[in-house]
């Protein structure tokens, strides 16, 4: 059962005080004035907390670390730092507070494997002056679509960094900014129970439209981003494609996919690439909107926006990524080996999604803590048709300061039933890690034609 967040007050009245706006209003100039003031120009609170033990957000990492080449895998800004503490099952009572009702679970699942490393809190979060600037002239203008199954008049930034409500949040976390033109080979990987696990390697490509230069949200034309992979390994899959068009209103455009086969040499379309469709490659531990932690259309479930707490969340992950670390050392039966992770105490706001009276989803609740540095949701609690808890998902967050922005190294999806997990985005063994700095191609580049000439090269 998830511990009801205890809200910071001044958080809390905030929320109540826009709420009273409506909720398809915009907020007015003034408030949004405290994105110069006592918010961070992404919405967070500008202060520590009261025990000290969050810092005041300074600015985040401005700078790369010496040393480090774009293109390179990132080097870690604190690897100097050491654990303050670790928490085990045997100390879990002590901090249950501030932990999800998930990474309670994992504790009780595996009491004798399970452990999250605590480091001192570094609000590290940070993005390009630009994106701080549309993200202020979004506060006053990005108005919810009916049913908040989009927005409009938004841009290049943050759309509600003074969230009013659930739904609102989830497109902070929906559109944060992850660079405009992404290219990766990475690998996924399911882990068996035995620890055993069998990967995945794909060249994945994405263009976020609604972040491409000079473009305001006329230009959008509902397309939020192009994503486009192709499977590299094992040789029964290799060459395979799939290409996705991913909608901003979903209701009023769906998702298109398509898919190519390369033993035919055809592209034909994917019917259903949305909601709890399962993906293959997961081994049936990832529906194709929890990739990201969560994404695509919010319209299946009424959201609560219940309010800020003070979590251990996975943060300043560099070492998990790490080329020094093989997969092979990092994949452990149930969980990642604790000696890569990192945890920090960090505020998020806790979002919970009910699963709406006639929709139909395998999860009935969902729970997202979004880290409110950045709107990237670090951890979310998934309950099954009988409200049981069942799976939990984390984002290894870190910044990825050739952008800048924070974004996962890798996100794990735990089954807690079936015991075994998902890892995604693998890239230690890989030459270098994800390219921001590709030239940004055409539309024409993620049209279904250019696709099936890509493939039969």
């Amino acid at each position: 059962m998830l511990h009801t967040p205890r809200l910071l007050k001044t958080t809390l009245a905030l929320v109540l005080s826009l709420a009273a706006g409506g909720t398809l209003a915009a907020i007015s100039p003034q408030q949004a004035e405290q994105l110069k003031a006592t918010l961070t120009p992404m919405g967070a609170e500008r202060t520590g907390n009261a025990a000290g033990t969050i810092p005041a957000w300074d600015g985040g990492i401005t700078q790369a670390p010496q040393g480090y080449k774009p293109g390179q895998h990132h080097l870690d800004p604190y690897a100097a730092d050491k654990p303050l503490f670790t928490i085990t099952k045997a100390n879990l009572e002590q901090y249950k507070d501030q932990l999800s009702a998930g990474q309670i679970a994992l504790f009780n699942s595996y009491p004798d494997t399970f452990q999250m490393p605590v480091y001192p809190s570094r609000r590290s979060g940070s993005a390009p002056q630009w994106l701080y600037d549309n993200t202020f002239k979004n506060a006053t203008s990005a108005k919810l679509l009916e049913g908040g199954n989009g927005f409009s008049d938004a841009y290049g930034g943050v759309p509600f960094p003074v969230p009013k409500d659930g739904v609102e949040a989830v497109w902070n976390h929906i559109t944060r900014y992850r660079g405009i033109y992404v290219v990766r080979r990475a690998s996924e990987a399911p882990v068996q129970r035995n620890g055993s696990y069998a990967l995945v390697t794909a060249q994945q490509e994405g263009m976020f439209n609604y972040y491409r230069p000079g473009g305001q949200y006329a230009d959008l034309k509902n397309i939020l981003f192009y994503y486009l992979a192709f499977v590299k390994s094992p040789a029964r899959l290799a060459g395979g494609a799939t290409l996705v068009h991913e909608t901003l209103d979903q209701i009023k455009d769906p998702r298109q996919a398509w898919i190519y086969d390369a033993g035919q040499r055809r592209v034909r379309r994917a019917p259903s690439l949305a909601y709890d469709t399962p993906i293959a490659s997961s081994d049936g531990l990832r529906t194709a909107d929890d990739t990201d932690l969560f994404n695509g259309s919010p319209d299946r479930y009424d959201w609560k926006l219940v309010g800020k707490k003070e979590v251990y969340i996975p943060y300043n992950n560099y070492k998990v990524s790490s080329p020094e670390v093989k997969y092979a050392d990092l994949l452990k039966p149930g969980h990642l080996n604790p000696q890569y992770t990192r945890y920090e105490l960090h505020r998020v706001w806790v979002v919970e999604g009910t699963l709406k009276t006639g929709a139909r989803h395998i999860y009935s609740k969902r729970v997202l803590f979004l880290d409110e540095d950045s709107w990237g949701a670090a951890l979310v609690d998934q309950y099954d048709g009988r409200g049981q808890l069942w799976r939990v998902s984390m984002g290894y967050l870190k910044n990825f300061y050739d952008l800048p922005t924070t974004w996962s190294s890798l996100d794990v999806f735990h089954d807690l039933q079936a015991r075994r997990y998902y890892v995604q985005n693998l890239d230690n063994e890989e030459a270098q890690t994800v390219d921001f700095a590709q030239p940004v191609p055409e539309d024409a580049y993620f049209m279904p034609s250019a696709l099936r000439q890509r493939g039969t090269r």
